[in-house]
């Protein structure tokens, strides 16, 4: 009988293949270089179709429509999923806030700008408890907007919205967050096998946060901030004091608005723990079938209003806590505390003595009251003495600490969104903030003619004019929208100093373009991307082929006043592979910081392949080294660089300071040298098939053109006010 048979009771489909348990046919081969983080986010996830366009479909949004709907839905509790004291104020901040507070300064990912907590592991970290009951209350919202707003936008509204309503004076709001369409499974949070671990593995040492391993920001895997009990569960205010101001450094906030958050954070809304977590089910990604993407759901009893349990914690922070008032400073600074266990057996602290009227009322019933809480970072703020001092600053004057909450709130929830160029709607605030990297408006209506002709006149070599236009570039971070060559940052400091950015040589190069932007109107950013486009098309006349680089004038530049320099540090390149530059050995192997540097550019395989190509041809490498230029004719666009790579006619030997050398078989000869870089294009089995496409001996002008058109892509990527 056929063995695949189903009557025979053999089932036709392979097992695990097609789930989350089953293993990829590359787990065989666990070194090998993955070049999935370059393949997220394909097109060919997203529903829309490549002609949605979502700012298009906001500008039918009845915007204030939209809002009444979100004030009406904060005080309408539902029967599934009853609302504490009527209201899902505490329940909107808090989706909003854990969708916005996985944001990261390091690399820019994470955030609330992609509705990212849709889909694993977001949407079943343990400190995410419940907010899939908030998505799902939205539902019924999204369904009827539909296209006019995506869920990233909804879900920040949201948490906006329910300020509004507790009664802030709000900032203001930018729509503009697209949605993704899968999850980002290749964003780092950490190397932790379980949820929760001891943060010791994250840190040196755990009593120094500063060296919390980067680009993390969280103390555990899991949590989006600090854990609510202390550093490891273990109750220490000023040790949490410690781990709360570095992992909000590390989100680009500074002590006040830290401060800010965590008293505007819990000023409304409660913590979850009346009851034993041993009983809820599993987290949303793991549940089965039949809880439809919903988690945590109480196995025994009601599991829903005073019996919820979230954190473990178990208690609201204040007397009314669906307003927005003073009323956690009241309650923290008016009361001595001590440390009690919660129904749950979470850590938490509770009034020595309290006055009934001060109490919370229960979520159920107003008639009974219930006792306070602080978390261990609460306790921060009035331990802690710059912590105390800004707290006591924010009590003496109400009005100033609400229009920091506002900004921070603001802050918060719009980091990740990049320039204001990409802002849409009515309540975008028209203050520019330092935050946002501000650049003024550029000129368009200078002859680029004439700025290209100066350029070529004013004696820069190629690789000058290349080198420098790409270093001013590729700080751009598709996570964040932040860096890029707009602004002309690279003459500013930080950057002017960076040690990739070669400070003497940069300075030499900008001593001749800057007067060529005075003379002409141009800005020093369009003439610096100019230079560079000059490069490739003399490139590429060496080459044999005609090309002209396409080039959209308007940038700007921006000023020291315009740059919030500290916050640029996370930007500097440690490696950039397309230039052969690595500043130091890390556990992270060069090829993998390639990648990571291709994906916030937002490249493909192919572009990244195609550009480094054409960079070592060019002869762009950091400090002129020779690494990887595969050919006798550096300055020129061939393909020699992939030429070489495949020809059989050399041998690659490994040398001691951990580059290669290219040998000819045959004498033994060493021709040309290379980093693992380079030759990573030729030992990877889908790298070299696109090497392959271009050592072809038909493809030389495909080469040239597809080169083009990654590199005007880099150049444009910072470019909001132009369509792509």
């Amino acid at each position: 009988m056929d063995g695949n048979n189903v009557g025979g009771g053999k089932c036709p489909v392979m097992h695990g293949s097609q789930t989350a348990m089953g293993k990829s046919v590359m787990d065989w081969w666990p070194n090998a270089l993955n070049l999935d983080i370059l393949h997220q986010h394909d097109t060919k996830t997203n529903p829309m179709g490549p002609d949605f366009d979502y700012h298009e479909a906001l500008k039918s949004l009845d915007v204030e429509a939209l809002k009444n709907d979100l004030r009406a839905l904060m005080n309408e509790s539902q029967e599934w999923w009853p609302a504490d004291w009527g209201s899902y104020v505490g329940m909107f901040a808090r989706v909003a806030w854990h969708a916005a507070g996985s944001y990261r300064l390091a690399d820019g990912r994470g955030g609330g700008g992609t509705g990212n907590q849709r889909f694993a592991p977001l949407n079943s970290w343990p400190d995410n408890v419940n907010t899939d009951k908030g998505r799902r209350l939205l539902w019924p919202i999204k369904k009827k907007y539909g296209n006019r707003i995506s869920w990233a936008d909804l879900m920040i509204l949201s948490g906006t919205i329910a300020y509004e309503v507790a009664g802030l004076k709000t900032f203001g709001f930018a729509f503009g967050r697209e949605d993704i369409w899968h999850p980002e499974k290749d964003v780092y949070w950490g190397a932790e096998k379980e949820w929760l671990a001891p943060s010791d593995g994250r840190y040196e040492s755990v009593d120094d946060p500063s060296t919390m391993e980067n680009p993390l920001a969280a103390v555990q895997m899991g949590l989006i901030y600090v854990n609510p009990e202390g550093v490891n569960g273990n109750p220490d205010p000023l040790k949490t004091a410690a781990q709360v101001r570095e992992t909000f450094a590390r989100m680009a906030m500074d002590d006040e608005e830290t401060a800010a958050l965590t008293a505007g954070g819990h000023t409304i809304g409660k913590c979850h723990g009346n009851g034993d977590a041993g009983f809820l089910s599993a987290d949303p990604e793991m549940a089965g079938v039949e809880y439809q993407g919903i988690g945590w759901m109480n196995t025994k009893g009601r599991g829903v209003g005073r019996d919820t349990v979230v954190s473990g914690i178990e208690g609201a922070w204040t007397s009314e806590p669906t307003k927005f008032d003073m009323g956690w400073f009241d309650m923290l600074f008016g009361h001595e505390w001590e440390l009690k266990k919660s129904p749950a057996g979470a850590w938490q602290w509770m009034p020595v003595s309290i006055d009934e009227k001060d109490m919370p009322a229960d979520v159920e019933d107003p008639s009974i009251k219930t006792m306070p809480i602080m978390t261990d970072a609460d306790m921060a703020m009035k331990m802690d003495p710059a912590y105390n001092a800004i707290c006591q600053k924010f009590m003496a004057d109400p009005k100033y600490f609400e229009d920091t909450f506002a900004r921070a709130w603001f802050k918060l929830t719009h980091r990740d969104m990049g320039p204001k160029a990409r802002y849409f709607g009515p309540d975008v605030p028209s203050e520019d903030l330092i935050w946002q990297d501000p650049i003024p408006a550029g000129s368009t209506s200078y002859d680029v003619a004439a700025v290209k002709a100066k350029i070529a006149a004013a004696g820069l070599s190629l690789t000058d004019m290349v080198s420098t236009a790409w270093d001013s570039a590729r700080t751009y971070r598709g996570s964040d929208m932040r860096g890029g060559a707009n602004g002309a940052r690279i003459r500013l400091a930080p950057q002017k100093d960076w040690e990739a950015n070669e400070p003497a040589r940069l300075a030499a190069v900008l001593a001749k373009l800057e007067p060529i932007a005075a003379e002409t109107g141009a800005s020093v950013a369009d003439v610096i991307v100019l230079a560079g486009n000059l490069g490739i098309e003399q490139a590429a006349k060496a080459a044999g082929f005609d090309i002209e680089v396409p080039f959209a004038p308007g940038r700007g530049d921006a000023t020291d006043e315009m740059t919030d320099a500290p916050s640029f540090d996370s930007l500097e390149p440690l490696a950039d592979g397309f230039r052969n530059f690595q500043k130091a050995d890390y556990v992270v192997s060069a090829e993998e910081m390639l990648l990571d540097r291709a994906q916030l550019l937002g490249l493909t395989a192919a572009e990244m392949t195609v550009l480094l190509g054409g960079m070592r041809a060019m002869g762009t490498n950091y400090g002129g080294s020779k690494l990887g230029v595969f050919t006798d004719r550096e300055g020129a666009l061939t393909t020699d660089f992939f030429v070489n790579l495949t020809d059989m006619a050399y041998s690659w030997v490994p040398v001691a300071d951990g580059t290669y050398e290219i040998r000819e078989r045959t004498t033994g000869a060493v021709t040309f040298t290379a980093s693992r870089v380079d030759l990573v294009f030729g030992s990877n089995s889908v790298l070299r098939a696109y090497a392959e496409v271009y050592a072809q001996d038909d493809n030389a002008e495909k080469f040239v053109k597809d080169f083009v058109a990654a590199w005007t892509k880099v150049m444009n990527a910072d470019r909001f006010d132009i369509a792509a």
